[in-house]
């Protein structure tokens, strides 16, 4: 198929989008550690301009998701997997209880700028977890069961979680002010 020129990208890319492309060659660790920040940059990208009480809003009834609730998430999220599993640090959760297990969804309360620092700062802890470890084959021990879980499928789980969650993110932006694009 040489010769065959490429489709066009068919969603408009946003105005501000400088998001580093991921390497398409290159070592695992290095592609599965670029792919993630893409999916982190991504999720930043689609809540970019928006005013604190709009980032609030739960805009696609009945659902209980906005984007402040899913910042806190993923914050809780990079503590859990990075942190908590993989590193073994005794940290406290983020926005969970056995009480209440949805605060990160339900609980909007706090300033949504602080949600955002407590999540890059947690990404920041992540990054710096996978660049010493020594290979992706290094494990953490899953919290209840004792089982180990290598670095590798925590990175692959979490771009999964970024890619569902940028999903839900596409929709709520859409919703709050029509906004629609990579």
């Amino acid at each position: 198929m040489t010769g065959t020129p490429a489709p066009a990208h068919r969603s408009p890319r946003w105005a501000d989008d400088t998001r580093p492309t991921p390497p398409a060659v290159g070592g695992e660790a290095e592609t599965l550690s670029a792919v993630l920040d893409w999916h982190r940059a991504t999720f930043e990208l689609k809540c970019a301009g928006l005013p604190a009480q709009r980032l609030s809003e739960r805009a696609v009834p009945p659902s209980a998701l906005s984007l402040h609730g899913i910042v806190r998430h993923l914050a809780g999220v990079e503590r859990w997997w990075f942190r908590i599993q993989f590193a073994g640090e005794d940290v406290p959760l983020l926005h969970y209880s056995d009480d209440d297990p949805d605060q990160d969804f339900d609980d909007l309360g706090g300033d949504v700028d602080e949600a955002f620092a407590v999540w890059r700062t947690e990404c920041e802890y992540s990054r710096q977890i996978i660049a010493a470890a020594a290979s992706l084959d290094e494990t953490g021990i899953r919290k209840g069961t004792g089982e180990p879980i290598s670095l590798r499928r925590i990175l692959v789980d979490m771009i999964a979680e970024y890619a569902r969650h940028n999903g839900h993110a596409d929709l709520l932006r859409e919703r709050i002010d029509g906004t629609t694009g990579m």
